[in-house]
């Protein structure tokens, strides 16, 4: 069974390759969902798979990519969006 979650995640987290390094993450994962970069300096993703995949890849949202600087990292839960693999959506 499949489970959902909306992440939001602040600190030095754009222009840091952040959404590159999500996409890549969550593909190796097996993860769909999405993620892009809002107005207020945060990354916002959907993570969407099985509760383990889900889990491991909030875990590693806390670090990000090498020259990232992640403070917090909220996660919560959301509906199972039809989503087919996972992308880089438009900034907001």
């Amino acid at each position: 069974m499949n489970i959902a979650v909306h992440v939001r995640i602040s600190g030095r987290v754009q222009g840091v390759c952040y959404r590159d390094w999500t996409v890549q993450q969550a593909t190796v994962l097996g993860l769909n969902g999405w993620v892009r970069n809002c107005r207020n300096g945060t990354v916002e993703a959907v993570f969407i798979g099985n509760h383990e995949g889900v889990n491991d890849m909030c875990e590693r949202c806390h670090e990000g990519p090498p020259i990232a600087a992640v403070t917090d990292v909220q996660v919560g839960k959301t509906g199972v969006p039809d989503v087919e693999g996972f992308k880089v959506l438009s900034s907001i």
